[in-house]
């Protein structure tokens, strides 16, 4: 694709494909695990740490109260909390022992993936498969087929989901962006 509109236009019509294949029910249990967690954890790895990173951001600026699994100030789950992994595969080892241990210690787990029936997957009380293809994971009749390399669809899919619900947490929290901005960073 030597053509740049050519190549945005290949990938707004992959998002807009992908997307539209959530399903809202899968959805809509997101939004209420997360409205019902006294505390959210979020994990990811590569590409997909970074969409998990910037859910937690705007979660912070909504006034949850967030934690990324990994950062040097996380502290500890504990039961009744929620544990939100981004993962493709929802096979990678250090995002599966996150949940395994989670679980153990009675908190729960969510997971957005391409893959629901992954060792994540099995273990998470709420799932949300992203349609999206990947070199990490089986292909399925109805994945969106990509001409973007190896997960890109998958992480760029990951993280529209991250602001979609945020939008949606907006609307059911009745704030505003002017209030969120007030939880901004501002030492930068």
């Amino acid at each position: 694709m030597n053509d740049w509109t050519q190549t945005t236009a290949v990938i707004t019509c992959e998002l807009q494909a992908c997307l539209g294949r959530i399903a809202p029910a899968e959805v809509d249990a997101l939004l209420t695990a997360l409205d019902c967690a006294p505390r959210i954890f979020t994990a990811g790895a590569g590409r997909s740490g970074l969409a998990m990173r910037a859910l937690a951001m705007r979660l912070v600026h909504l006034g949850l109260t967030v934690h990324v699994v990994g950062d040097t100030t996380t502290i500890g789950i504990a039961a009744g909390d929620l544990l939100l992994i981004g993962s493709g595969s929802g096979g990678t080892a250090s995002l599966v022992a996150a949940a395994t241990k989670a679980k153990q210690l009675g908190a729960k787990v969510a997971l957005v993936t391409i893959v629901p029936a992954s060792p994540i997957g099995l273990v998470a009380e709420v799932v949300v498969r992203i349609p999206a293809p990947s070199p990490k994971a089986d292909e399925t009749s109805d994945a969106v087929a990509s001409a973007q390399p190896m997960g890109a669809l998958f992480e760029q899919c990951l993280w529209l989901l991250g602001d979609g619900i945020i939008m949606r947490l907006m609307a059911r929290r009745g704030t505003t962006s002017e209030a969120m901005f007030k939880r901004h960073a501002n030492l930068e």
